[in-house]
């Protein structure tokens, strides 16, 4: 029985997802779908805030997001996936928000100055980029979700969510607005293979869920280490180590890849006796035993792509019974209901 919350999560289709994407909340969503009434969304309405111009690149990648979500198993019986940009009452209830948020208020936002900082929007900030938190909070509201699984990075989100349901049900004096809460992933940040900063699709340092064997085994040995472990023999860095960092994130207790297994390798590496090769040759062999099944299913997901368009418009659909609900509440609040 679904009884332990509603969860809003999702992604921008701008790209294929990668394992930054499933260390860092596909697990997760997988894992608690069984006992949440989860909602997932393809958020193509936020992507084109900074893709306007090109939103070929945004209608493509929705079918490859979806294959993706299927082949981790986001199973569409239990997770309801919707397409944003079909969900009208978003727009409406953003355009209502707006009126509770100032200026003032988003410029503060620590996520959103940073992400027009990558953006290079200094000069010339879209207005659609710059109120996008705004959008999101009716995102979370539209439905009713009380559990939104972030990253760290996104906590400054979610608080401005949570300020707008507080403003608008004191405002209009209803508790019609579900207050949200974050729920921490387990892994917030995944490095690219460079080690210089998160795995991201426009960095070009992923490494993705639809990779082939050579593609991951090509990525990996590609992978910064320790730039003083030059010799096998030499002691060598754990701390600041791409390879560590990934084979953290994939150990389990009993698994494949175990826990203890990822403890002695850090011991022989940092004695010495370890070599960066030999390393980087085990981290392949998991992350490929872990693709396998994931890259099996997406290819026989991607044979008929009408049938995986045919799941995300019936989620759709299914989806819009909730947030038109909502929406007619927000507007008996706000005595629109003529």
């Amino acid at each position: 029985m679904k009884n332990k919350g509603t969860i809003l999560t999702g992604d921008r289709p701008t790209g294929s997802l990668h394992l930054g994407h499933y260390a860092g909340s596909l697990r997760m969503r997988v894992d608690m779908q069984d006992d949440h009434n989860t909602f997932v969304m393809i958020a193509d309405t936020q992507a084109l805030t900074d893709n306007a111009n090109n939103p070929k690149k945004v209608r493509d990648n929705v079918l490859e997001v979806m294959l993706d979500y299927l082949a981790v198993g986001i199973d569409p019986e239990k997770s309801t996936i919707v397409l944003q940009s079909q969900l009208p009452e978003l727009p409406e209830l953003t355009m209502y928000y707006l009126n509770l948020v100032t200026v003032a208020r988003l410029q503060r936002n620590p996520t959103v100055k940073e992400e027009i900082r990558q953006k290079g929007f200094e000069k010339s900030l879209p207005a659609g980029f710059f109120m996008y938190p705004v959008s999101q909070a009716a995102d979370i509201t539209a439905f009713k979700a009380n559990l939104v699984p972030v990253g760290e990075d996104q906590f400054p989100m979610i608080e401005q969510t949570r300020e707008i349901v507080e403003k608008f049900n004191r405002v209009y004096k209803k508790d019609v607005l579900v207050l949200p809460e974050a729920v921490v992933t387990k892994v917030t940040r995944l490095p690219g293979v460079d080690g210089k900063a998160k795995m991201s699709k426009s960095l070009g340092n992923a490494i993705y869920l639809k990779d082939n064997l050579k593609e991951v085994e090509k990525k990996v040995m590609q992978m910064y280490t320790d730039p003083g472990h030059v010799h096998k023999d030499d002691p060598g860095k754990v701390e600041g180590n791409t390879v560590f960092d990934y084979l953290d994130a994939f150990s389990t207790e009993g698994g494949a890849l175990d826990k203890k297994e990822v403890e002695k390798l850090k011991e022989y590496y940092r004695k010495g006796g370890l070599g960066d090769v030999e390393l980087k040759k085990r981290l392949a062999s998991v992350l490929n035993e872990f693709l396998s099944p994931i890259r099996d299913r997406r290819e026989e997901y991607a044979k008929d792509p009408a049938e995986v368009m045919r799941i995300l418009k019936n989620g759709t659909e299914k989806g819009r019974e909730t947030t038109s609900r909502t929406l007619k509440e927000v507007k008996e609040a706000m005595m629109l209901n003529y």
